[in-house]
């Protein structure tokens, strides 16, 4: 089976921004190979660091909102 990691990033980043605190800082237990891919997209700032969160990119946390609106909310 072949996975799409497009979606698998679009779902680890709505994840990851459920997490959001300090602005722009995410908690980062999250598979390396994942945000790697997400700082080629643009979608976070430089993950290899010690600390144990990032930041989301403006970009980052506007697409993480499109996500979850589109892909996890309940139709009222």
């Amino acid at each position: 089976m072949t996975l799409d990691t497009d979606k698998i990033d679009d779902a680890a980043l709505a994840i990851l921004s459920l997490t959001l605190h300090d602005g722009d800082r995410v908690w980062k237990g999250i598979d390396w190979n994942i945000t790697d891919r997400l700082f080629e997209k643009g979608l976070i700032y430089d993950p290899k660091n010690k600390t144990k969160s990032l930041s989301l990119t403006p970009e980052g946390i506007a697409h993480a909102r499109a996500i979850l609106a589109r892909e996890f909310s309940k139709a009222e």
